[in-house]
């Protein structure tokens, strides 16, 4: 099998990843000519990182990433308190990440093309999708450098201006607000403490303002701040100026502006994620405010969910994607847009973020189910002794590619390439972990298949 990815932003390297790890030939290609360089989406969630994890990247992110930063709020200069956008939560056995991590977007992709690479596997730059269409057994897409690729399956992950979900003439239903701007960038400042985040602005409406948030790695912060209707360049004179206005003169001195863009709320949803052999995710299926750090890890979640699908190869497994998928991004975009609209209205809660922004609420269940844990919920992680009084976690048994089948103190034998089996008290050959019994609400008996990406089957 042959899979081609248009698009090499993350979620298109997590899916080559999941491809690769399990021998499918992929190959990504993408229309730029150079990796993008800045931090655009620097936020990365606790469900992101369980995924990080089994890909074998977290120990890199951890390190070179930073927790969420304090914001010190100024008002008119003058300091009036400090907050965090998510209060950080300690970890416990079945959430082993519960907070989430700060890196900007290039180094992130940077550990995913390394992994990536472990795999033989590198991008294809320069290389656009020009073309393609398909049958009932193969695509065929045309590339700019004129090679012609045939491929079981073509998975666009190529932005929001995606030409594959252009070429299947699939609508992208939303709305683009140009009324509101925002000016995004990352710059040094000289004068500010980089240990924290800063949120500037004025005494006659303190939700206007400027945010700065330290980026790892350097001296770096991650800039933003409203333009309103003005027609300015994302400069870094045009920045200063900002500085100046909220902060005060003096306050702040900028330099080394590496990457600037000015963002305008698009917020839109692919009408479908599937026309046969060919597949959308990340932006090319749905578009974000920046507002809760949601996109970047909704098409890391895509991706997840996708790539073993693939791999099965069965139309009944398939077609769970866009099922899944679709529905979730739904609830995530309602979430990101919500908060877009605090901010605009003025909400002094705009800047606070929940359980709901962690992404480790996502299920895939039926709506009509009210079991505690249930077929499509995350599984937890859970503390285990093995027989040899080892210690070790469900998450270590369920990295990698396989699906694992969880036997809580069986009476019968299985064939499954992958059970494990869990006990209360030691036995041999077992597991022992009470724990992990109350995590997943089982009795003597219970079984749990639990999928590749983590979720019940």
């Amino acid at each position: 099998m042959t899979v081609l990815i248009a698009g090499a932003g993350p979620t298109g390297l997590t899916l080559a990843i999941e491809l690769a790890r399990r021998d499918i030939a992929v190959r990504v290609i993408d229309k730029a000519d150079e990796f993008f360089q800045g931090s655009r989406g620097d936020g990365l969630q606790p469900r992101t990182l369980e995924v990080f994890e089994d890909l074998g990247v977290l120990d890199q992110v951890l390190t070179q990433g930073i927790p969420s930063p304090l914001l010190k709020i100024l008002i008119g200069g003058q300091p009036v308190g400090e907050r965090r956008m998510g209060e950080l939560v300690d970890p416990t056995p079945d959430r082993p990440y519960p907070n989430g991590q700060m890196l900007g977007q290039s180094r992130t992709e940077a550990i995913l093309r390394n992994r990536l690479s472990d795999f033989g596997v590198g991008v294809e730059l320069s290389t656009a999708l020009v073309s393609f269409s398909q049958d009932d057994e193969r695509v065929i897409a045309e590339l700019s450098t004129g090679e012609k690729v045939e491929a079981e399956y073509l998975v666009g992950a190529d932005g929001g201006k995606s030409a594959v979900r252009k070429q299947l003439g699939i609508a992208f239903e939303g709305t683009t607000d140009d009324s509101f701007r925002m000016l995004l960038g990352d710059v040094s400042a000289d004068g500010l403490d980089h240990e924290y985040g800063y949120w500037f602005a004025g005494p006659d409406n303190p939700m206007e303002g400027i945010v700065m948030t330290p980026l790892s790695g350097g001296d770096q912060f991650q800039f933003g701040a409203p333009l309103g209707d003005r027609d300015l360049e994302p400069s870094l004179e045009t920045l200063q100026g900002l500085v100046d206005k909220y902060a005060g003169e003096g306050v702040a001195k900028l330099r080394d502006l590496t990457w600037s863009t000015v963002w305008r709320p698009n917020i839109r949803l692919a009408e479908r994620f599937r026309v046969g052999r060919v597949f959308l995710a990340g932006d090319a299926a749905h578009v974000h405010p920046p507002t809760g750090g949601q996109g970047l890890n909704t098409g890391v979640q895509d991706a997840y969910n996708l790539g073993w699908k693939l791999a099965d190869g069965r139309e009944v497994v398939l077609a769970t994607y866009e099922s899944e998928r679709r529905t979730n991004a739904a609830r995530v975009l309602g979430l990101s847009e919500d908060l877009m609209q605090k901010h605009l209205d003025g909400d002094e809660t705009a800047l606070d973020r929940g359980e709901d922004t962690r992404q480790l609420d996502i299920s895939y269940r039926s709506p009509d189910a009210t079991a505690a844990l249930t077929t499509g919920d995350r599984a937890p992680d859970s503390p285990l002794l093995d027989a040899d009084g080892n210690k070790t976690r469900l998450f270590e048994l369920y990295r990698g590619p396989h699906d694992t089948l969880l036997r809580f103190t069986p009476s019968t034998t299985t064939a499954h390439p992958h059970a494990v089996t869990i006990t209360r008290a030691p036995e041999p050959g077992a597991y022992t972990s009470p724990e992990a019994f109350a995590y997943y609400h089982a009795e003597d008996g219970d079984e749990f298949l639990i999928r590749p990406d983590g979720y019940l089957g």
